[in-house]
């Protein structure tokens, strides 16, 4: 396989696939509305090939101008989108969906791509925009994914849980490290244990999935160490060369404060973690936690953070005073 078409590729997960695809000898077409600063603009390696993926005819023209050995389904957030892509790249060598950890349907530990269920997904719910059904729709893209491989597309598909790293949009896991980095007191609340994974991690699985994975699989993608929240302030702190104390909190104290536990990112009220086994079948490697977030602590460092997300810190300062004395 020698080509790549990216549907999407210029913000996050994409960006970094590109990245990936390019450092292993790929050609690579970025395919997307042009909405977003293109970083790969001055790179003559990269093409872009600009429409809007709901529209047929415009992915129809990407497939022919580019005929991918690969694509890569980094924009697909309803089920119809799945069912257009593998139509029209039937032919790929691998298409490639990005599912998520929440497609999954039932609260285990550990979530197995084979064995646990998926999320169920309404007509209404297929069609919805709001977060609220994102994990239906993930679930239903995966069964579409399914679908076409019955039908002798190679489709498959990644499910990573929360991402994070450079260029990360939603500022979730920079939250952390803004905080740690500019207090050395943290309002942590009491959390379940919660599986996250590098982006550069979910890039390297894709490629790997594209040449290695069986037609309708899925493959979970994340850390293979699973830290605690405190544990991944304990390694921002380390690669930003400070110290932190985190100060734990249990729901009834932050209520009182006028804060809720889930305003704060990266909590979880139920365990979440994914079984990595049946990708590491396929030689797959994930980057240790430490030098993960040491490259994603530089990149913040060094460019800013992105989106100001989660409660602010005069918010939590007065809870961890009554804590502390």
């Amino acid at each position: 396989m020698d080509s790549v078409l990216i549907i999407g590729g210029t913000r996050f997960i994409g960006r970094h696939t590109v990245s990936e695809f390019r450092e292993h000898g790929y050609s690579v077409s970025i395919f997307n509305r042009g909405h977003h600063e293109n970083p790969f603009a001055a790179d003559s390696a990269v093409d872009h090939i600009k429409g809007d993926r709901t529209d047929d005819s415009a992915l129809t023209r990407a497939q022919t101008a580019v005929n991918p050995d690969v694509v890569v389904d980094c924009t697909a957030y309803h089920p119809h989108d799945v069912e257009q892509a593998t139509s029209i790249f039937d032919e790929a060598a691998a298409y490639v969906y990005i599912s998520s950890g929440a497609a999954y349907g039932k609260e285990v530990v550990p979530k197995r791509e084979d064995e646990t269920p998926l999320c169920p997904c309404t007509p209404a719910q297929a069609r919805d925009e709001t977060g609220d059904t994102y994990g239906n729709r993930k679930a239903a893209g995966d069964r579409a994914v399914f679908e076409a491989a019955a039908d002798g597309v190679r489709a498959m598909s990644v499910r990573p849980p929360i991402v994070f790293g450079p260029h990360d949009y939603t500022g979730r896991f920079d939250y952390w490290i803004d905080r740690v980095t500019r207090f050395d007191e943290l309002l942590v609340p009491h959390t379940k244990l919660r599986q996250l994974v590098y982006v550069r991690d979910v890039a390297s699985a894709i490629r790997t999935i594209a040449e290695s994975g069986d037609a309708g699989n899925a493959y979970n993608v994340g850390t293979h160490t699973i830290p605690t929240l405190d544990e991944w302030l304990e390694l921002i702190a380390t690669a930003a060369d400070t110290s932190v104390s985190s100060i734990f909190v249990d729901h009834h104290r932050l209520a009182a404060a006028g804060l809720a536990p889930d305003a704060f990112p990266l909590y979880r009220a139920r365990p979440h973690v994914l079984s990595t086994a049946k990708l590491e079948s396929l030689g797959w490697n994930a980057t240790s936690p430490a030098d993960a977030v040491a490259e994603t602590v530089a990149h913040v460092t060094a460019t800013g953070i992105d989106r100001d997300v989660g409660p602010d810190y005069s918010k939590t300062k007065s809870v961890i005073e009554s804590l502390t004395g």
